[in-house]
């Protein structure tokens, strides 16, 4: 996104070069400073968002990591606003105070959920990511059902997820284990699934490695160890720790805001606080990732627009009945579909008078169905 500079921008200062250490750190690269060029030629210089707390953010720059203010670019869009992992063209020192922030860089992925109001709003999460890491704590039984949402997410954003089964030392047995991440690698096609403990350090190499590279960020519930697990793997105790409610699981909104660290072994680490909800945001493409089975059985339906419901030669339902796919499976795919549906058409009139006209359809059957039953039983 981008967002016009005020007229005064143009009488900044010259830019500081743009090959810091600071900013290749954070991921600066080539593409990043060929799109900033025309700031540059305004006086203004890179940096990256790495905190957003009502109307400041904190931008990392060059010379340092300094507070700017975002009221140049807050526009009506809650997608665009500017969020963390963001590259922004801010100020220079002694141009402004408060320095401000006069654009953003367009993202090349972005991570957005639903909110939970009733405006059928988007919120973004988390820019320019380049690995979704999902945590699952083991202290709690598996949601499978949720983590096929934040997996479904994950794919639309752009980003590669990958599932950690966090607090590992809790299942002692390491059958059980195993069988757990059996469960969770069957829903999650592509994805590699880590058992990890911070306590013990079991799996923190192997997530050290995924994330070595690019921009991560860890998604979760409150209580995953999201904030234990980043203060493993930025190598020190960054975030705060709360223990979590032992009668169910559920942690405490330890984290509030979303922090950017740059890690001791290379890549970047964007730490989120515990969702509550896990609401789709336009994302039929993340679904069908998600989904890649059922999407590749679908391929065979006789039916090009098969609901996969009753149709004559579905190739899903068939699975379904040999038992080759899991019932909880589909059904799950179905309910994400229709979720995803409902959603976009609350901004979609042509898709509304589509879902209206298949509902209608579907009803006329029903009651065509119930009175042919009728008047058999007349008969």
């Amino acid at each position: 996104m981008s967002f016009p500079l005020s007229p005064s921008s143009s009488s900044f200062s010259a830019s500081p070069s743009l090959s810091s250490s600071v900013l290749d750190a954070h991921g600066w690269d080539a593409g990043w400073a060929e799109g900033f060029a025309p700031y540059a030629a305004q006086g203004l210089v890179p940096g990256r968002v790495v905190r957003v707390d009502r109307g400041q953010c904190d931008v990392a720059t060059a010379d340092g990591t300094v507070r700017a203010d975002t009221a140049f670019v807050t526009p009506h869009d809650p997608l665009r606003v500017v969020c963390t992992g963001d590259w922004a063209a801010v100020d220079p020192e002694g141009a402004s105070d408060p320095r401000y922030v006069r654009a953003c860089l367009p993202r090349r992925t972005a991570f957005a959920r639903s909110t939970s109001s009733k405006r059928s709003e988007g919120q973004i999460l988390a820019a320019n990511v380049d690995h979704a890491v999902i945590t699952v704590s083991l202290a709690v039984e598996l949601d499978l059902g949720r983590i096929e949402r934040f997996l479904a997410l994950a794919w639309e954003s752009g980003a590669q997820p990958t599932v950690v089964l966090s607090k590992a030392d809790l299942v002692s047995d390491p059958v059980v284990l195993s069988h757990l991440v059996e469960d969770v690698e069957g829903i999650a096609p592509g994805v590699g699934v880590v058992p990890l403990s911070s306590a013990t350090g079991e799996g923190v190499d192997v997530l050290k490695a995924v994330v070595s590279g690019g921009t991560t960020v860890l998604l979760g519930v409150s209580g995953a160890g999201k904030s234990t697990l980043a203060n493993a793997l930025v190598g020190e105790d960054v975030m705060t720790v709360q223990a979590a409610r032992d009668v169910d699981g559920k942690g405490r909104h330890t984290t509030t805001t979303r922090n950017l660290f740059v890690l001791p072994g290379g890549g970047v680490l964007i730490d989120t606080p515990g969702l509550r909800g896990v609401g789709l945001w336009d994302a039929e493409a993340g679904v069908g990732q998600t989904f890649s089975e059922i999407e590749e059985l679908a391929a065979g339906c006789r039916f090009q627009d098969c609901s996969h419901e009753s149709e004559p030669g579905c190739a899903v339902t068939a699975a379904l009945d040999a038992g080759t796919l899991p019932v909880r499976r589909l059904e799950s795919y179905r309910k994400l579909i229709r979720e995803n549906q409902r959603l976009v058409a609350k901004t979609d009139a042509r898709l509304r008078n589509e879902i209206r006209k298949d509902w209608k359809r579907k009803g006329a059957e029903g009651r065509a169905a119930m009175a042919f039953k009728r008047e058999g039983r007349l008969r």
